[in-house]
C-alpha cells in the first residue's frame, strides 16, 4: 500500500516533472476519489432552529465550506457579471477566506475590481429549496498574507495543501460591507456588517490552535454525537465549532457564546457528554 505523505514529499521524488504535470497529478488525486466520498460532500450541516437574521447568516458563513463567487468580468462588456465556485473558510471574526490562483478568471476580475459578492447556500437537502436559507455577502476582497488565517483555511480544506504552496495561489480575506439573507418565503433581511460580525466573536483566536490540538488528540466526533475515527476539529469560535471527516463538514453551536478558553473548554466538555 502506498505510504501517504504530504505534497512536498510526494512531489519531491519527481524533480524533473513539469508544473503542468504536477497540476495534472493534483487534479487526478482530487477528482479520483470514490463516488460515495463525493456524495458525502453534498451533506450540509443542518440549520439550527429559527434565529435572528444575523445569527442565521453567520451560521451559513461558518458552516458552509463553499460558495458562489460573483465578480465583475475583466476585459469583457462593461459591468458584465461572472460567477464561479470557490471553497471558503472564515477568519475567527467571521470574515470569509478564499485561496485562489492568479490564473483563475475570478482572481483576474478581482485585480480589476475588488468588489465581490459570495452566495452561501443552505438549501441543499430540502425538497423545496426556496423555503431554505441562503445569504449573499457583499464586500471587498484583498490579498492577505496572515499565517494563522492561512492555517485556518488549510485546517478547513486539508486537500488544499496540495496546491497552496504554488506561487500563483494566494489567500484573500473578504471585508464584508453588508449581507442579504433570504431565510425562506417572506423572511428577507438586509444585515449591516456590524450586526453580522459583531465585536467579540473573535475572542478565541489566540487560544484556538491549542484548543484544536487538545480536542484532536482525542475523539473529536464525540462532540457531534458521532464517535468514530476520522473526525477532526478544524475551527473554534465564540459561537461554536467546525469539524470535518473526509468530504463531510459539520458545525455545532454552543448554547451560549463563550468569551475565553476556559469557557470554551467547559462548553466542549458539555458537548462531549451530550449535554
Amino acid at each position: 500500500m502506498k505510504r501517504k505523505s504530504d505534497a512536498t514529499a510526494a512531489f519531491g521524488r519527481r524533480p524533473r516533472r513539469s508544473r503542468a504535470g504536477l497540476r495534472h497529478e493534483i487534479a487526478h488525486r482530487l477528482t479520483g476519489r470514490r463516488r460515495d466520498a463525493y456524495e458525502r460532500t453534498m451533506t450540509q450541516p443542518p440549520i439550527p432552529a429559527p434565529a435572528p437574521p444575523a445569527a442565521t447568516a453567520r451560521w451559513l458563513l461558518r458552516s458552509r465550506d463553499r460558495a458562489t463567487l460573483a465578480t465583475l468580468l475583466a476585459g469583457g462588456p462593461a459591468g458584465a457579471p461572472y460567477a464561479s465556485l470557490v471553497l471558503t473558510a472564515t477568519a475567527a471574526d467571521g470574515a470569509p477566506l478564499l485561496l485562489i490562483s492568479d490564473l483563475a478568471q475570478h482572481t483576474i476580475n478581482i485585480a480589476g475590481e475588488k468588489r465581490i459578492a459570495l452566495l452561501f447556500d443552505g438549501t441543499g437537502e430540502l425538497d423545496e429549496p426556496l423555503t431554505g436559507p441562503r445569504v449573499t455577502v457583499l464586500g471587498h476582497a484583498a490579498r492577505c498574507d496572515d499565517a494563522p488565517l492561512r492555517a485556518r483555511y488549510l485546517a478547513r480544506h486539508p486537500s488544499a495543501a496540495l496546491y497552496a504552496g504554488f506561487a500563483d495561489f494566494h489567500l484573500y480575506r473578504v471585508a464584508i460591507e453588508r449581507a442579504h439573507l433570504v431565510a425562506g418565503f417572506g423572511r428577507i433581511d438586509w444585515i449591516a456588517a456590524g450586526d453580522l460580525l459583531p465585536p467579540g466573536i473573535a475572542a478565541l483566536a489566540a487560544a484556538e490552535a491549542a484548543l484544536l490540538d487538545e480536542i484532536n488528540a482525542g475523539d473529536a466526533g464525540a462532540l457531534l454525537g458521532r464517535p468514530g475515527e476520522g473526525w477532526r476539529l478544524t475551527g473554534i469560535d465564540a459561537e461554536g465549532i467546525d469539524l470535518r471527516r473526509a468530504g463531510t463538514v459539520a458545525r455545532r453551536a454552543f448554547p451560549a457564546p463563550v468569551a475565553d478558553a476556559a469557557a470554551a473548554r467547559a462548553a466542549l466538555a458539555a458537548a462531549s457528554r451530550g449535554a
